[in-house]
């Protein structure tokens, strides 16, 4: 999945940078839109991701239709529990480790993966802090995959920073398992 999260652009200007987002993805990875399930249905984003306290799952649901992909961030397990009763389709566990879009907040660590991937059935997808190094103990502790931001963005060469995220994480799903399959 690519996630759009441009949090400070006016509604037209995501519009435009979803389509050009799509048309740059080729169907090779899903498009989700950050917050704005409207600006996700007008561009044909396959889905939307909510904040812990942004539009219901219900409400994100009626915008984007039944087919689209709504997701939802979460922070304890009582907020999973709830996304996962209001039908969210995948969660967005954080902050795993100390994070550069996140500075004052403080990491929750891996424990809540583990907690939540426990007791919830939706993929678990782990945020905050991730790199190729700390990637597999993320997905050792029940995540099905790890979004990242500063890790690709902030380096020299984004395109070889993914691909060494995606090798670490290819190697931690042969090693323990992807949990994407039992769910």
């Amino acid at each position: 999945m690519v996630q759009l999260r441009e949090k400070d652009l006016p509604g037209g200007q995501l519009l435009a940078l979803a389509e050009s987002l799509l048309k740059a993805i080729g169907g090779r990875a899903n498009l989700i839109v950050n917050e704005r399930a409207d600006v996700a249905l007008a561009a044909g984003a396959q889905g939307v991701q909510l904040g812990e306290d942004g539009l219901s799952v219900s409400a994100a649901r009626m915008a984007v239709g039944s087919g689209a992909l709504v997701g939802r961030s979460v922070h304890s397990l009582q907020a999973a529990a709830r996304a996962e009763a209001d039908g969210a389709d995948f969660l967005v566990i954080g902050t795993m480790f100390a994070s550069l879009s996140h500075p004052n907040e403080t990491p929750a660590g891996i424990g809540l993966m583990r907690q939540i991937s426990g007791k919830c059935w939706l993929p678990p997808i782990g945020i905050g802090g991730i790199t190729p190094k700390n990637a597999p103990e993320v997905i050792k502790a029940g995540a099905c995959g790890v979004a990242v931001i500063s890790n690709i963005l902030a380096a020299p060469d984004p395109k070889a920073a993914a691909s060494k995220l995606k090798e670490s994480i290819c190697e931690a799903w042969r090693e323990y398992g992807n949990p994407a399959g039992e769910r």
